[in-house]
């Protein structure tokens, strides 16, 4: 029996939990890819695999239909794969444990998938309908999605007949996304000198925890500490007054989500230890107050472990290790600027969201985002400067278009329509700054038509990660209604 068996609209659902069983994270899609392939073939439909993975599945239109305009449906199969630290699972190989509690939809120890799961299984429920009257459904199921859209940059679209396209990516029922930003992937890898303990040194572990995280595009603007960010800022204060080596530094899982927790080793001297811990307890004191964390992540802490023993172990020099902790510190985090033409919302913004050591590099990893091509560019340009400077190495990687605001939307304006006489309200009209793939595929396919919807989904890209039950119904039916 399944964790999701008894919940309507329930092929739906059903379908959602078959995704759920197979490991899906970005990078990671090529089974998943091939169980729709193997849905279509089962059901006589068309369908193209390409050789990313990306998926087209085709239903022609039922006789009655027959002359209407087809409508695209498009959705991505991967996920942001992240658990929480005590979680005892593989998500490249093992299924999500799905658990239905108190009217919403989660994953034990892990990101659900919601984002976009529920779009594919929207898409997977509307081709197995046999009972339902609708016109030509074209299906654009893209792979790597969160990690720069690769799926959609490299898919042909030349088969497709339709020109209004309804994206199933979106997180907030009645919230109808008319226009999103482009972004991009920025990797600075910073070299280590690699050296050896002197005597009277001894090992300091800091972590910082207890951060919410969150969805570096959606939740960016909520000022939420990203621990990355914070572990280095602590960090290159010590080094700037005291002795300090690098053992070890990591954090976060993905570019696009906010870190919740990072930690790091370094070597200190003895004679510094008091120093060292005085001004670390002042410093997290300030950054605490400065930041406003007390409201934003409640549970913010810096954990400091000093190790009472001298080492003599390998470790990473004082002037290496400095370098490094100052690049990142001269290196932007978070909202860098809002938009003049829109009030609230992020023009520009950028999210450490990984930080490793390994193969003798501090390595960072970033997603950048905005509404303003000009302002991506220039931000790409800065943070390729400042690293280089320090002889680092970086890479710009996977940059993708935002999508343009359409005056004119005959998709929009029935959209909006069907839901006035649904709910007896209007949806709300947004730009977001996340990113979503309808600014690329408007650019194969010249006249698309294009609207995002989705139902409520909370704490996307975190182990948090829930779905609403009765949302999800209710965005289907609306679905059904505006198909019909």
């Amino acid at each position: 029996m399944g964790a999701l068996e008894g919940l309507q609209p329930e092929r739906v659902f059903h379908f959602f939990e078959e995704i759920s069983r197979i490991p899906h994270g970005s990078g990671n899609t090529g089974a998943v890819s091939d169980y729709l392939k193997a849905f279509a073939e089962k059901r006589s439909l068309f369908c193209r695999q390409d050789e990313l993975g990306n998926i087209i599945v085709i239903r022609e239109a039922s006789p009655d239909r027959e002359k209407e305009e087809p409508y695209i449906l498009q959705a991505h199969m991967d996920m942001v794969a992240v658990s929480a630290p005590d979680a005892q699972i593989d998500m490249k190989t093992e299924p999500l444990r799905l658990k239905a509690e108190g009217g919403r939809i989660y994953a034990e120890g892990t990101s659900l998938g919601g984002d976009d799961g529920i779009g594919v299984a929207y898409c997977l429920a509307l081709l197995d309908a046999q009972t339902l009257s609708l016109p030509r459904l074209e299906v654009i199921l893209t792979v790597d999605e969160e990690t720069g859209m690769e799926g959609a940059t490299g898919i042909d679209l030349s088969m497709l007949r339709g020109r209004r396209m309804i994206n199933l990516d979106q997180e907030e029922e009645g919230v109808f996304i008319t226009s999103c930003a482009g972004g991009a992937r920025v990797d600075v890898e910073i070299p280590l000198t690699a050296g050896k303990a002197e005597p009277g040194m001894t090992k300091l572990t800091l972590k910082v925890s207890g951060l919410l995280g969150g969805h570096s595009g959606m939740e960016i603007d909520k000022g939420r500490g990203n621990a990355n960010w914070l572990l280095s800022m602590f960090l290159v204060g010590v080094s700037l007054r005291y002795d300090v080596r690098l053992l070890r530094m990591k954090g976060g899982q993905a570019d696009n989500a906010i870190p919740k927790e990072a930690e790091a080793d370094v070597l200190i001297r003895e004679a510094d230890r008091a120093g060292i811990m005085a001004y670390l307890e002042e410093e997290e004191r300030k950054m605490a107050e400065s930041l406003n964390l007390k409201e934003t992540d409640p549970g913010f802490q810096l954990t400091k472990l000093f190790h009472n023993r001298t080492v003599s172990e390998l470790c990473y020099t004082r002037e290496s290790t400095a370098n490094a902790l100052a690049c990142i510190a001269q290196l932007p985090n978070g909202v860098v600027a809002m938009s003049e033409d829109v009030e609230g919302l992020v023009e520009t913004s950028l999210n450490l969201g990984v930080l490793s050591l390994h193969d003798d590099r501090v390595c960072l990893q970033y997603a950048v985002r905005s509404s303003v091509n000009q302002a991506k560019e220039n931000l790409c340009r800065h943070m390729r400067q400042i690293p280089e400077r320090r002889g680092a190495l970086v890479t710009v990687r996977n940059a993708y278009p935002g999508w343009a605001y359409r005056k004119d939307s005959p998709l929009r304006e029935q959209m909006v329509r069907v839901y006035e006489e649904m709910y007896g309200k209007k949806p709300v009209l947004e730009a977001i700054h996340a990113g979503l793939e309808c600014g690329i595929l408007a650019g194969k396919l010249p006249g698309l038509d294009c609207v995002s919807i989705g139902p409520d989904l909370q704490n996307v890209h975190t182990a948090e990660e829930s779905m609403d039950i009765e949302s999800v119904g209710r965005v289907w039916t609306y679905l059904l209604k505006v198909l019909e």
